[in-house]
């Protein structure tokens, strides 16, 4: 399994207060999850009138389908013009799975909630 995770920072010209800004990304997050179903958050910046930091996230098994997603995800940003890319950041992550427990206990033994009788 893989984890696609990613970051931009916009600068929102011409906010006035954190009602305009909040509006601008309210805007942005939205779009963003219905055209490309992934999870978005503003993770930074909230207590500014003009800084937004957005976090995004994607889990996949191709890791060039994830970082292709998130690319795309944040040229639409920029193609939108609603505030200014001042920084972006893409990481993907791999996370074992040969190490999933078939067995549905924890490692003492102990089974896992959802599998006791």
């Amino acid at each position: 399994m893989r984890v696609g995770a990613g970051l931009i920072e916009l600068h929102v010209h011409g906010s006035q207060s954190l009602k305009q800004k909040r509006g601008v990304v309210k805007s942005i997050v939205q779009r963003l999850r219905n055209r490309f179903n992934i999870s978005v958050a503003e993770v930074g910046g909230q207590d500014t009138w003009q800084r937004a930091v957005l976090g995004l996230a994607v889990v996949g098994g191709d890791a060039q389908g994830i970082r292709s997603r998130l690319g795309a995800a944040v040229d639409f940003v920029e193609s939108m013009h609603l505030a200014e890319v001042r920084d972006t950041d893409v990481e993907v992550l791999e996370l074992a799975t040969e190490d999933w427990n078939p067995d549905k206990t924890f490692p003492g033994g102990d089974p896992l909630p959802w599998e006791k009788e």
